[in-house]
């Protein structure tokens, strides 16, 4: 994956590059220092976790539904919401994240965003084990 020393895990996928803090201080490096104004940023709603953003480097209007399903599985997988159940995952552009001075590390602002939910995904591609069986069952 060739993330070590920087603040990200990077995680292929379907020809894009899908970035995941690692922790508090690495997402802000992440959102504001890294990830340019019209890459996808997301996050598990209300739960602390890994700020992922999906590069964009071809300016497109909108991601293929399959890149936003996988990095919303991975949000969902890197916060202390993912592994229970399906978990709402915030996704907006990088652009429309702010951070207030008085916010500690990790803590945004967003100022347009959308929300969708999903099964938390281990970075291979994988359900976590009480999904798959629920998935299984359904």
């Amino acid at each position: 994956m060739g993330s070590k020393g920087r603040p990200y895990r990077t995680i292929p996928f379907a020809g894009f590059e899908i970035l995941v803090g690692k922790g508090d201080v690495q997402n802000d490096r992440l959102t504001f220092e890294v990830a340019a104004p019209d890459d996808v940023w997301l996050h598990a709603a209300g739960a602390p976790g890994s700020h992922v953003v999906v590069r964009n480097p071809d300016g497109l209007a909108a991601m293929p539904d399959a890149v936003i399903q996988r990095a919303a599985g991975l949000a969902a997988w890197y916060s202390k919401a993912g592994r229970r159940g399906k978990t709402e995952v915030h996704v907006c552009r990088a652009a429309d994240v702010s951070k207030p001075p008085h916010f500690p590390p990790g803590k945004v602002l967003l100022r347009r965003w959308w929300g969708l939910k999903v099964y938390p995904l281990d970075p291979s591609g994988e359900l976590a084990d009480d999904e798959r069986k629920r998935s299984a069952r359904e």
